[in-house]
This record gives structure tokens, sequence and C-alpha cells, in this order.
């Protein structure tokens, strides 16, 4: 589990967290969302240890980040946007590489990933298009098999079909222990994908609940006019998607998009609606 509480961080005298408190469960897949630079990627960092907090903590399993013990290490992997590898090896070599600090590393599920997302592994990654850079990337990433998968932007530079295999791959690859967190812009790209949704503003976290407490609080309706009472309304073609507050045992499906258009649009009352 993944607790942080009470943290604080800044660049300098740019100021990113204050007192912020979360926490991620086990076998959940995390929805990370909030506009330009309100600190997503950063988060991800102070999980796995890149950045420290300057007041508060992050605890993983009773371990602390920073520290970078080899047994908090090889539970958890991070994947940044941009594809970091050497350019002149191929996915085989660099896998191997890799793979020998993760006790869990599957190398017949890499191959079969990599079969099943139509990319070269013996082909070096230069000569690898930059959406099948990030293809191999994220079946490296899922072939660890590590307790923690941290993934930002994933889907950024993939095709359409690239973004279904992701989905479907990642669904597939998942079990009970395993806690994914995707950091995205995308949010249309993940939504029947995630449990839970971290919605961060300013400095703070304006929503952390799971989807089933969402579609217990809220319902989502597409109609033919704007609703007076929604929350928040979005002109669609051929109507309007309108975000109201759940005043029944109803259940709609979540849409992520203007969930997030609504929360941002809507901080104090979201905050109320979801204060535990």
């Amino acid at each position: 589990m993944i607790t942080i509480e009470n943290l604080d961080f800044a660049y300098s005298k740019q100021k990113v967290f204050e007192n912020i408190n979360l926490s991620f469960e086990e076998g959940c897949i995390y929805g990370l969302l909030g506009q330009n630079g309100v600190g997503k990627t950063t988060l991800l960092k102070l999980i796995t240890g890149l950045q420290n907090a300057d007041k508060g903590r992050c605890i993983i399993d009773g371990k602390i980040p920073f520290e970078r013990e080899p047994d908090f290490l090889e539970d958890i992997f991070f994947l940044p946007e941009e594809v970091i590898a050497p350019s002149d090896s191929t996915p085989e070599r660099y896998v191997k590489t890799t793979g020998m600090f993760y006790p869990n590393y599957d190398h017949e599920l890499f191959v079969s990933l990599m079969d099943e997302m139509n990319v070269d592994r013996n082909k070096k990654f230069e000569h690898l298009s930059y959406g099948q850079q990030k293809k191999a990337m994220f079946a490296i990433a899922l072939s660890l098999k590590t307790k923690y998968l941290l993934l930002d932007e994933p889907t950024n530079g993939l095709d359409i079909p690239s973004k279904a295999d992701f989905r479907k791959i990642l669904a597939k690859a998942c079990t009970e222990n395993t806690t994914v967190i995707i950091s995205t812009h995308q949010v249309k790209d993940v939504e029947n994908l995630i449990d839970s949704i971290v919605i961060l503003d300013h400095d703070n976290v304006l929503l952390n609940a799971s989807t089933q407490e969402i579609s217990q609080k809220l319902y989502f309706s597409f109609d033919n006019e704007k609703n007076d009472e929604a929350i928040y309304s979005e002109m669609m073609p051929g109507g309007f998607i309108n975000v109201s507050l759940n005043q029944g045992e109803f259940e709609s499906n979540i849409l992520v998009e203007p969930l997030f258009n609504a929360a941002i649009n809507n901080k104090s009352l979201f905050k109320k609606i979801f204060d535990n």
C-alpha cells in the first residue's frame, strides 16, 4: 500500500504540494489526472523515490522510497513519458539486462506481449518508430511483474489500434496484487480501465475516489437539453452531457472527461461532495 501523509514539496520557491494526503490500495488501477503543471509527474517521482518530500512522508509497505532500498526497488517500476533506452540496443537485450534486478521477471510474457503488439524485439531501438519504442517499453514494464507500476502518459505517441492494444494488455496483465497508477491527459484512453480516480489541483488533491463512490454520488447523462440543475453541462453533437448529483440509487457510466471538467469548475463543491 502507498500512503502519503501531510506531504509538502517544492522546486526551489515553486510550491507543488502542500500538506497532501493520499493512499493507493493494492489491486487497483488509478487514473491520475490534473491540469498542466499541477505535479502529476512529480508525484510519481516522489512515490518511486526519485524526489524527496520537503515535509511529511511517503511510505510504501513500510519503506521510504527515497532511501532506494533494493527490496523496495525490485517491487516498483516507473515508465516515464519519454522513451529512455539505449538507441543501439534491442528490446530483447535491454529487457534481459533490466530483468536481472527484478525477481518476478517473465521473459515469456515479454515475448508474448511484443508479438501481440507486432514489435520486433530484436530490432534496435533507433530503428523502431516512436510508437513502437513506447510499446516495447510498455512490454518491458509489464514483464517485470512488479507490485507497483507507474505509467506517465503511456498512450502519447500511440495510434488508435495501439491504444486499444494498451488497454487490452494492461487489463489482462494486472493481478489482484498489482497497483497501477496512470498519469494521463488522454482520459478517454483509460476510462474503461480504472478503478479509482485522483485529480490533482494546484498544490492539493481535488478528488480521490473509487469509481463506485463516484457513481453513487454523481449521475452522468446525455440529454437533448442542458440541465439547469446539473453541476456541469457540456454541449455535444445532438445534445448535452450533464453531470448531476445522484438523487437516487441510479447507475450511470462514468465519463471521465466531463467528470474532470466538472471538478475543475466546481472545486469547493467537489470537496464537499467527496469529503470523507
